[in-house]
């Protein structure tokens, strides 16, 4: 599903940026959008942190098996 891809994306930059942020003590979000508190940057962590949310669902959704076409 693209809204699965799209959300797993969006989390994972929002990884990189906390990764960023731990590591070096640098914001890539604020620094990109005009500082943390910046209307931008305040959209940008809610759609990440949203897409992390819809990311939880993937944990518990049941998966078909692979068939196997031997």
């Amino acid at each position: 599903m693209i809204m699965d891809k799209i959300a797993l994306l969006l989390a994972i930059i929002g990884g990189l940026n906390w990764g960023s942020i731990g590591i070096f003590g640098f914001d890539i979000v604020a620094f990109l959008f005009g500082g943390a508190n910046s209307a931008m940057s305040r959209v940008v962590y809610t759609i990440v942190g949203l897409s992390a949310v819809w990311c939880i669902s993937l944990l518990f959704r049941e998966t078909d098996p692979v068939e196997d076409h031997t």
